[in-house]
């Protein structure tokens, strides 16, 4: 009997929280692990080769044009990832006044982070759906894969989110008129952290992420349908 091919959104049986996403479970951190390492990596370095390529060569100089986790990993904030359900990896240091245009250079850096993921989350899907069509998922690689979805598409409309210093305050603060963006970065900024913390753990976080993670899912699992 063949696996479901690939993840579809939510599962109906449980309601999947922001912290149940990354709770602690040893039964299940050898699969875990590696993907939320694979989420980190691709995020920060899309981030840095984005910046690279808009013409800032801080990250390059700051050796973050790599695949290697470790430059990207934040030893405390990976730690609090695995077992209590918030952290951070290492910001990616940019400097604006490198871009040949600054607003489209911090939208598109802002941007780059959760479309890598989206994308490494399609990437998965598409994986574990070529896999089954012939055979050849195994239950170790279907976890992996599984959790590479799920670790992906959260990471992505999570660092959406328009909380200081999540991507997503950035992509408002460049398309707010400079006086609101101003406001924005210094008042709402200086609280950013607290506020990340107080939407964690009340759940809105899930309130907001689980349908955007769910709806994005029901559209790979759509093209994957037609593909295969």
């Amino acid at each position: 009997m063949k696996k479901s091919a690939f993840y579809s959104g939510v599962p109906k049986k449980t309601k999947i929280t922001c912290l149940e996403v990354f709770m602690l479970d040893i039964s299940t951190m050898i699969y875990r692990i590696p993907a939320l390492l694979f989420a980190i990596t691709i995020h920060e370095y899309a981030h840095a080769q984005c910046a690279d390529s808009m013409g800032d060569p801080t990250p390059r100089y700051m050796g973050r044009l790599t695949f290697n986790p470790m430059a990207h990993l934040d030893p405390i904030g990976a730690l609090l990832l695995v077992v209590a359900g918030f952290g951070w990896a290492k910001p990616v240091a940019i400097n604006a006044s490198n871009f040949r245009n600054r607003k489209e250079g911090m939208l598109k850096v802002s941007i780059a982070g959760p479309a890598a993921n989206l994308f490494l989350c399609f990437l998965a899907a598409f994986i574990m759906a070529l896999m089954n069509r012939f055979g050849m998922l195994s239950d170790g690689v279907y976890r992996f894969l599984l959790w590479m979805q799920l670790y992906n598409v959260w990471f992505a409309f999570f660092n959406l989110i328009p909380v200081p210093p999540l991507d997503g305050s950035k992509i408002v603060s460049e398309l707010l008129p400079p006086a609101m963006a101003w406001k924005f970065d210094n008042v709402v900024g200086q609280y950013g952290f607290y506020i990340l913390i107080a939407l964690v753990f009340t759940g809105i976080t899930s309130m907001v992420i689980n349908p955007l993670a769910s709806g994005y899912m029901h559209f790979v699992n759509g093209i994957l349908r037609i593909i295969f």
